[in-house]
């Protein structure tokens, strides 16, 4: 039991770092407009007697985010290697009614000065998003990279693990 109850922790600290460093990089990268996303960020630890998983939740949008989506006419080159991709379906306009009060642009003026109304806005903003895609963030891919690395050397070290006793998985 003690065994499990030392594997637990470092796979407790991993958890931690991995969420904590995604909710910073939400953050520093101004991703955290709403606040569900960063909210949502949390980890399980399940340890039975052959079989450690960590498992990572978020909401779904959060793998968009993270791993980006191809454009239907062009694609950033950070999401150059994204699963996603936008095809017939475009993203309903609507959906970024409250983002556009959020991000304060509510209220802007065209290059003529003439005000801009908020549902032109929003359709403008759906219709790049198809065209151009969504840019990778990499706010959790990252962390979990670095600690990953990290994680095997020392559950090796300290505790005469192999790799196969590690089970992860991320949702």
């Amino acid at each position: 039991m003690a065994r499990e109850q030392l594997v637990q922790g470092v796979l407790v600290k991993f958890a931690k770092y991995v969420v904590q460093q995604a909710k910073s990089n939400l953050t520093r990268q101004k991703r955290n407009t709403s606040g569900d996303l960063y909210n949502s960020l949390d980890y399980s630890i399940y340890v039975q007697k052959d079989k450690f998983s960590v498992v990572f939740r978020m909401e779904d949008y959060g793998l968009y985010q993270d791993k980006g989506v191809k454009g239907a006419k062009s694609t950033y080159a950070s999401a150059q290697d994204s699963p996603y991709k936008y095809g017939a379906k475009k993203p309903p306009a609507s959906a970024f009614s409250q983002w556009v009060i959020k991000k304060g642009l509510d209220g802007v003026r065209d290059k003529k000065g003439r005000f801009v109304k908020r549902k032109s806005l929003q359709f403008a903003i759906a219709r790049s998003i198809y065209n151009k895609g969504i840019p990778a963030t990499k706010f959790f891919t990252t962390p979990f990279g670095i600690a990953y690395n990290r994680l095997p050397p020392d559950i090796l070290k300290a505790f005469q693990l192999t790799e196969d006793d590690i089970k992860i998985v991320t949702k």
